[in-house]
């Protein structure tokens, strides 16, 4: 198994080193500002009708995520390997806890979430051209496996068009922000209560509600999936964690503020789109049509992201000979591991074909995410016990408090998911549970390495 500090790369991968710090923390950005931002808020309002705890929902899902990424970051450190959790659980607990770490990481977020962008990019451009059903599933096959001959052709070439996408979203909504005290027609007073009558929202409406905000905080994590393609990852690796997460939490919560001077909450619940239904209260009609656009291209920027990260899941178990024969394959111009990404696109693309529309898999998505950072922070803590001579670049600030606090915060949610959404969160089990055959099939070949 991986030796972490002694051999900061496993010697089977052939993946070059070509992102730096600046890459590996836009490329958190450009993975987390996506559709949720804009699309979640009428979900949440929904769920969580205050002012005060809507924007406490949000700092709480930012709190919680920073708190995963002190245990990523070091976990990170130690085995800056291609595949993040799947190498983490193998290390920690064993062959099989991995595999099934990477099995429904690949196949439930990843791959998941690439279907359910492409398919929101399709239904958000239908309105503007006249789309119907058919041209819709068009235009996510078609961006889908456009975006992945991206990826194939190389990581540099992805890494500037997630740069860029990412400033994008940060300056765009950084206009916002700035612009927005200087309509005449929000009100301040859309901004209370902010603490009275919060007492009488159930806890549970309030562990719902992290549900979406969970979701548009997936992908801060981006770094640790691409790590032996990181230069200097054992200090790199925190560094992007850090800095890409705490650029999402202060655009999310400014952003938030903007949309209740813009919109009172009674009338934000169940909106399809917050941003562009605040855009158009705030600077009429023009400006809710440029946030469309702006909206498409974030969507674009999140799903590159996505389609660069996930592949490496399947890659890293593959040199292990724990997946589908010939997925560990690098393209032998490109150095990109192009079999695991055409096999993604497939996999998203025939999602989309049993779906034809934007998936409600939102609950779905973020069960498997909660899972997966338990799992996670569980590892941190037997690696600490079972390998406590290993080196560790970085240690987890708060240990061994703030990881535990995470672990019960986590808990919460899924317990309070499993009740208000079992049938998703029961299907996310299903997913876990359908990788069992595959890895007896798998666990009959030798491990190389």
């Amino acid at each position: 198994m991986g030796g972490g500090g002694e051999d900061p790369r496993d010697p089977r991968d052939q993946l070059r080193r070509e992102l730096g710090l600046g890459d590996a923390t836009l490329l958190c950005v450009a993975a987390v500002i996506g559709s949720g931002i804009f699309l979640t808020p009428g979900a949440i309002a929904e769920r969580l009708p205050h002012a005060g705890l809507i924007l406490a929902v949000w700092v709480a899902g930012g709190l919680l995520s920073l708190a995963g990424a002190l245990a990523n970051a070091e976990l990170g450190a130690m085995y800056p390997h291609a595949g993040g959790d799947y190498v983490y659980l193998r290390e920690a607990f064993s062959e099989f806890a991995g595999f099934l770490m990477g099995w429904v990481s690949f196949f439930a977020i990843f791959t998941g979430t690439v279907a359910t962008l492409a398919a929101g990019f399709g239904e958000a451009l239908a309105p503007l051209f006249g789309l119907g059903e058919g041209g819709k599933l068009a235009v996510a096959l078609a961006t889908t496996f456009a975006a992945s001959a991206l990826n194939v052709y190389g990581v540099r070439e992805s890494a500037r068009v997630n740069n860029a996408s990412a400033l994008l979203k940060i300056g765009a909504l950084g206009a916002l922000v700035l612009l927005a005290p200087f309509s005449n027609t929000g009100s301040l007073a859309n901004l209370s209560p902010l603490v009275a009558g919060a007492g009488e929202i159930p806890l549970a409406s309030f562990g719902l509600a992290l549900s979406p905000v969970l979701f548009s905080y997936l992908g801060w994590n981006s770094a640790v999936y691409v790590a032996s393609e990181i230069h200097e990852p054992q200090a790199n690796i925190p560094r992007s964690l850090f800095l890409g997460l705490g650029i999402c939490i202060a655009v999310y919560l400014l952003v938030n503020v903007v949309y209740l001077y813009a919109i009172p909450v009674q009338d934000m619940r169940g909106l399809g789109n917050a941003g562009e239904a605040a855009a158009l209260a705030l600077f009429g009609p023009i400006s809710g049509k440029l946030l469309a656009f702006f909206v498409l291209g974030s969507i674009l920027g999140t799903l590159n992201a996505t389609i660069l990260v996930g592949p490496r899941i399947a890659y890293a178990m593959a040199l292990d000979r724990r997946f589908f024969a010939g997925v560990d394959r690098v393209h032998a111009r490109f150095q990109t591991p192009h079999v695991a990404i055409w096999l993604q696109a497939g996999i998203a693309a025939a999602l989309l074909l049993v779906l034809r529309r934007f998936p409600s898999v939102l609950d779905f998505t973020t069960f498997a995410i909660v899972l997966a950072t338990i799992a996670d922070t569980l590892a941190l803590y037997t690696l600490r016990r079972r390998k406590p001579d290993l080196p560790r670049p970085y240690r987890t600030w708060g240990y061994p408090w703030v990881p535990a606090a995470y672990l019960v915060a986590n808990a919460l949610v899924a317990f309070a998911m499993l009740r208000g959404n079992p049938l998703e969160s029961l299907a996310c089990l299903a997913v876990i549970a359908s990788g069992i055959p595959f890895w007896l099939l798998f666990s009959r070949r030798p491990r190389v390495g």
